[in-house]
């Protein structure tokens, strides 16, 4: 019932922006807190960014703060990450994630590769 569908990944060269959406349904998006996280080849997954009920509250990773902005939109149930300052290291799957009554929910995933 619950779901979670990314868009926005692809090909961009290193310095460039790139802005993921995450569509959802099947729960009341305005209550909860969205996160992003990422995991690339080899890699540990990783939390990237969150943001609370509400949109007031946000917090980033070390690595991508100041560079990424997590936004929201409780009207169309959808949660956002643009991406500036792109890096190679920034290369894979971008997973939208929420946690409902302690039951966490992921989409499919978006690959952002990074690459000249």
């Amino acid at each position: 019932q619950v779901q979670l569908v990314e868009s926005g990944g692809g090909l961009v060269q290193p310095g460039g922006s790139l802005t993921l959406s995450c569509a959802t349904s099947g729960f009341t998006f305005s209550n909860y807190a969205m996160s992003w996280y990422r995991q690339a080849p080899g890699k540990e997954r990783e939390l990237v960014a969150q943001i609370f009920s509400g949109g007031g509250i946000t917090s980033y990773a070390d690595s991508m703060r100041g560079r990424f902005t997590i936004s929201r939109d409780d009207a169309k149930k959808t949660v956002y990450l643009q991406m500036n300052s792109l890096k190679p290291e920034d290369t894979a799957v971008y997973y939208c994630n929420v946690n409902i009554n302690g039951l966490r929910y992921w989409g499919q995933g978006a690959q952002v590769t990074v690459s000249s």
